[in-house]
């Protein structure tokens, strides 16, 4: 583990309860520890970025039976599989922390089940990023790491977590914010082609899922894709299935498919336009915090 003091500095304008990063010889981005609560779409599309700009200790977190629809573009599905390749970056599931080390001499991201984030304790990481998407807090704290960052509805800066980053879609979509909150949670998916609520598909109860279609099939309107416990789903507009959850059981109301309008079948094996802001937003935090000029220059 990297031995870097893990304090954190503002910015020259004036951030707010930020500190000092540490000293010239600590300042490596490579060696920063990172934690990312959640290892579904949005997470995936921070630790993605943060991997492609060096940073590849990392370490993910999920529940024991994960959520995700978009299960291609989704790093948790390495907790079903044993490890899963995103848009040229493996990540693995990891049974406890001490095996970090043999998937990082693979160049790899460590995914572990841990839904209390005990490791955050054993690690004690440079940064903690709170992506589990639950639209509220579920215990975050900025005394979990130097650098805290919490996406979406839910966190407040800089009293709960030291940076939050704007998910909703829009104009402020990946911005940081330093003082203050993100948008509240709508309940309303963002537009495509005009559509919301229409191309998100939803558990009208609880049980289990049986296919009867799969990612990226076409599908029509009035056309069956899934059924819960024998009640069948049929589709609401036309286009590309982009994601389906797993044949697991799921609660009522729970997000368990996703119609794409614009039918483009290679969007449901690539990182999505909002994660990718978000994993911007993620990155530059990071950057803005840790990415200090050496002394003199």
């Amino acid at each position: 583990m990297n031995s870097a003091k893990r304090g954190v500095r503002g910015r020259d304008s004036g951030d707010k309860g930020i500190g000092n990063p540490g000293t010239e010889r600590d300042r490596g981005l490579t060696g920063l520890e990172i934690v990312i609560k959640g290892a579904g779409e949005m997470a995936t599309g921070i630790a993605h970025r943060l991997y492609m700009a060096g940073m590849r200790n990392i370490l993910m977190t999920e529940i024991p039976e994960p959520l995700s629809v978009r299960r291609n573009v989704s790093f948790c599905e390495a907790v079903y599989g044993g490890s899963v390749e995103v848009e040229g970056v493996k990540a693995e599931c990891i049974q406890k922390v001490e095996e970090m080390k043999r998937v990082r001499e693979r160049q790899n991201i460590a995914v572990l089940v841990d839904p209390q984030w005990k490791c955050i304790q054993i690690l004690k990481p440079h940064v903690v990023v709170d992506a589990t998407m639950a639209k509220r807090n579920l215990g975050t704290k900025k005394d979990e790491a130097p650098l805290v960052i919490g996406v979406g509805p839910g966190f407040i800066a800089p009293d709960g977590v030291h940076i939050v980053v704007e998910s909703n879609r829009g104009h402020d979509l990946g911005r940081i914010i330093y003082d203050g909150a993100a948008e509240a949670y709508t309940g309303i998916p963002g537009q495509t082609m005009g559509y919301t609520k229409e191309r998100v598909i939803r558990s009208p109860v609880a049980g289990k899922v049986k296919h009867v279609k799969k990612i990226g099939d076409t599908v029509k309107k009035g056309e069956l894709i899934l059924s819960i416990d024998g009640i069948p789903l049929v589709a609401s507009i036309n286009g590309i299935l982009r994601g389906l959850i797993r044949e697991i059981y799921v609660t009522k109301d729970e997000k368990i498919g996703d119609i794409d309008p614009r039918e483009k079948r290679e969007y449901c094996y690539t990182i999505s336009e909002k994660a990718r802001a978000i994993g911007g937003g993620v990155l530059e935090a990071v950057m803005h915090v840790y990415n200090q000029p050496l002394p003199g220059i």
